[in-house]
């Protein structure tokens, strides 16, 4: 009884029936499609601007806009515990999208990169991001209680799983921007100028990648 009672509030945590329910929010939308929504219209952003900068600055307008919908479901605190696993997996990629901005715009005003390198970078974001997005696609594929072809151990398996993949690319995020940091760094180290990139991307205590 129990796995199908936890299959039942997955299922309303990820389709728009009962969502006044099940969440404690004022807004009564599909909190969940908001956000895989919003991560697909990040990819495209980053991929399809006329110009770098145009593309990131369209990619920071809707990561503000989908914000709410991580802000919203945070909030959540009347989930059953394994239902909070669907959870976790959706603000990790919010938690992802959170690195990539607010470490790629101090990197486009950075001077020790050029443009081509900025690119690249923005490339490389743009796919952990797609791939997280994809793992949130298959998560609401898979916890929908009027779907039958899976048993309840199968889709808890794949809750799991999602959960493992989507903090590998938390932490590959992570890893990224710190490599990335770490060459400006190395070129600033060699002109003797690093308080400026300390001054851009934090110091050891300060630091938010």
């Amino acid at each position: 009884m129990k796995p199908r009672i936890i299959l039942l509030c997955l299922g309303l945590l990820l389709t728009a029936r009962a969502a006044q329910a099940q969440w404690v929010v004022t807004d009564p939308t599909n909190l969940a499609q908001g956000i895989i929504n919003s991560t697909k219209q990040i990819i495209e952003a980053a991929r399809n601007g006329s110009t770098l900068l145009q593309s990131f600055q369209e990619t920071v307008k809707i990561y503000e806009q989908g914000k709410r919908y991580y802000d919203a479901l945070k909030a959540v605190n009347n989930l059953v515990r394994s239902a909070r696993k669907v959870q976790q997996c959706m603000l990790l990629v919010g938690e992802i999208s959170d690195i990539y901005v607010n470490g790629y715009q101090r990197m486009v005003v950075d001077d020790n990169f050029s443009a081509a390198e900025l690119a690249a970078i923005a490339t490389g974001y743009a796919r952990i991001i797609e791939e997280s997005a994809g793992e949130l696609k298959e998560l609401q594929d898979i916890v929908n209680p009027t779907d039958m072809s899976l048993t309840d151990k199968d889709r808890i398996d794949v809750v799991e799983r999602v959960y493992g993949v989507l903090r590998h690319h938390r932490d590959l995020a992570r890893y990224y921007t710190r490599k990335n940091i770490s060459i400006s760094l190395l070129r600033d180290a060699r002109r003797n100028d690093l308080d400026r990139v300390m001054a851009l991307y934090g110091t050891d205590e300060q630091r938010y990648w």
